[in-house]
């Protein structure tokens, strides 16, 4: 049922909210165009949002706005309350699954800031001379690592 309504979701659009002529909101929903997508309705929505499990943006003229990403999210609740999980449990493992994706994100920034630095130093002497340079300040095992994490970056 989800899916059907998903398959409509470029029916609606965009929710706009002006304020002298700025647009606030582009790419995000109003509570009922997110009910309507779903399947849900406005109070399950609005309780989801009080409890936590949902993110919304006011306005300046107090309209909740939400980002697509619940969507997902809902998809993701109602399959694990069929689980009998509960509305608490659900949470923790939301919020689980965001600090692991900041964990990643993390990681990421910094493997591309090493990936920096060591181009810095390739580029500074000649590419043989660097990566010998390299090879003798680093262990063979760090040296292995940090050029399969730089394959993995890319």
């Amino acid at each position: 049922m989800l899916k059907k309504k998903l398959n409509h979701m470029m029916d609606i659009k965009p929710s706009r909210d002006s304020l002298g002529g700025v647009s606030i909101g582009a790419e995000k929903l109003k509570i009922g165009e997110l009910a309507k997508l779903t399947g849900l309705t406005k109070r399950t929505i609005d309780y989801y949002t009080n409890m936590g499990l949902l993110e919304a943006e006011r306005s300046t003229s107090n309209y909740r706005f939400y980002d697509r990403s619940c969507i997902e999210k809902i998809e993701y609740i109602e399959k694990c309350k069929k689980r009998n999980q509960s509305l608490e449990e659900i949470k923790k493992s939301l919020q689980e699954k965001e600090a692991e994706e900041i964990d990643i994100l993390e990681l990421r920034l910094k493997m591309k800031g090493l990936e920096k630095e060591l181009n810095q130093v390739l580029n500074q002497k000649g590419d043989k001379d660097a990566r010998d340079l390299l090879k003798k300040g680093l262990s063979k095992e760090s040296f292995s690592l940090i050029q399969s994490l730089l394959l993995l970056l890319h």
